[in-house]
């Protein structure tokens, strides 16, 4: 069992499309949270929530965000190899469409990045990414809450 007032929740935020609910989850939890990025970004935000604005490079948030989450942590990314150096560190990781990133997909998730990166390289594919949904939303809050859950039994 964890204790509530060690659960934090760490935001790659830059592209993040649900930070205001996962604002809403953390007052209601009373967790504090992260939001990790390499701008400042206007968020209406309390006495649980820090803003860390690293400096400017592809992986600073990435950096900054596996370097202090522990097994305490949860981290909202669709970064599937930040996903995998949060997992390292025994934390619970959702993409923020809800999708749970564990040791047992991983690994694919990690492989399946690499063959579309490849396909995006020699033009057989142009990187399609689909648009954030309500259900995505819902997925979402729902994956969020259980993580909370998981780590509070």
């Amino acid at each position: 069992m964890t204790d509530k007032s060690n659960i934090s929740i760490y935001i790659d935020a830059d592209a993040c499309p649900v930070k205001e609910e996962i604002l809403k989850v953390s007052y209601r939890h009373k967790i504090p949270v992260y939001i990790v990025s390499n701008q400042w970004m206007r968020l209406e935000v309390g006495p649980l929530v820090q803003k860390i604005v690293v400096a400017e490079g592809a992986d600073a948030a990435d950096d900054w965000i596996a370097d202090h989450i522990d097994r305490n942590g949860i981290a909202i990314t669709a970064d599937i190899l930040l996903a995998k150096r949060c997992l390292d560190a025994d934390a619970v990781v959702i993409g923020p469409t809800g999708k749970a990133f564990s040791q047992d997909n991983i690994g694919i998730a990690v492989a399946m990045r690499d063959i579309k990166a490849h396909m995006r390289e020699t033009g057989e594919s142009k990187g399609y990414n689909p648009s954030f949904t309500k259900a995505d939303k819902s997925r979402f809050l729902q994956a969020l809450e259980s993580a909370i859950q998981l780590k509070l039994r």
